[in-house]
């Protein structure tokens, strides 16, 4: 059976806890089903602010399928644990094809970014068909070449504000992908870990600069996984001022303690 978002078990505090890496706080939490335009169903989730309307909308793009990347690849998951209630962001996360999680696998097979071209226009159009405000493409690792391949082009880029890149390889997305991006105008925020397996900050602004737009931010002892809190805390807080026009790079960071319900997260 599919993971239901809804089996949540939310128990009051008796006063602020911290956040931890398993803490869910409340959200009106939903599974979804996308449909691609060459005729796959693809399977997610979208997290919603638990009272009153989203100030903006964040569509993630996974890490590469076949090295583990998916919808609950942790940044992501915790995004969809937090952002609904400390910023009023909604969330929309997903399988792209062939990619499995609790949340059940999505149709199709991997197809080296090409194919999934088709997933990223079907979650953006998903994300407009619920009136989702001020959309966001937000991309992991193999998540930002898709970012980058098709966000820039129709029927995505006039649907989106903008995207947040964490962890750009820059293998599948190239040079005509920068010059798309620098002409659409769209702002773009680039998070670059000082460890990354494959680009580093001083690289990055290298390749970036072809984007005049683009802010590229290397973030001081941070790998490509992005693991341990502080760096998620991090990652999450420059999504969230990018794209409530706060100022990335200079932001004050999010809570990192709540007082109300919470319910805790299995793994």
């Amino acid at each position: 059976m599919p993971f239901d978002p809804a089996s949540y078990e939310f128990a009051p505090t008796s006063g602020p806890v911290d956040i931890r890496a398993n803490t869910v706080l409340p959200a009106r939490r939903e599974n979804i089903e996308l449909r691609t335009d060459d005729g796959l169903t693809l399977v997610g989730e979208l997290a919603l602010p638990a009272e009153g309307e989203p100030k903006a909308s964040l569509v993630t793009l996974h890490p590469l399928p076949t090295h583990g990347g998916f919808m609950d690849s942790h940044v992501f998951r915790k995004a969809s644990f937090r952002l609904p209630a400390l910023a009023g962001i909604a969330v929309v996360r997903f399988n792209t094809r062939g990619t499995s999680s609790p949340r059940g696998t999505s149709e199709g097979g991997f197809e080296e970014g090409i194919g999934e071209r088709a997933d990223v226009e079907a979650a953006v159009r998903f994300a407009t068909e619920r009136g989702l405000p001020r959309r966001w493409l937000v991309g992991w690792s193999f998540g930002t070449e898709l970012a980058l391949k098709y966000g820039a082009l129709p029927p995505v880029e006039p649907q989106i504000e903008g995207a947040v890149l964490l962890s750009p390889p820059l293998h599948r997305a190239g040079e005509e992908d920068l010059a798309r991006w620098a002409s659409s105008g769209k702002p773009l925020t680039v998070l670059v870990p000082e460890h990354d397996d494959y680009l580093r900050p001083a690289e990055a602004r290298e390749r970036f600069a072809a984007v005049p737009q683009a802010k590229v931010i290397g973030v001081d002892g941070a790998k490509h996984l992005w693991v341990g809190e502080k760096f998620v805390e991090r990652v999450l807080s420059e999504t969230v001022a990018t794209v409530t026009s706060g100022t990335p790079g200079e932001g004050t960071g999010l809570p990192t303690s709540w007082e109300g319900p919470i319910a805790l997260a299995a793994g």
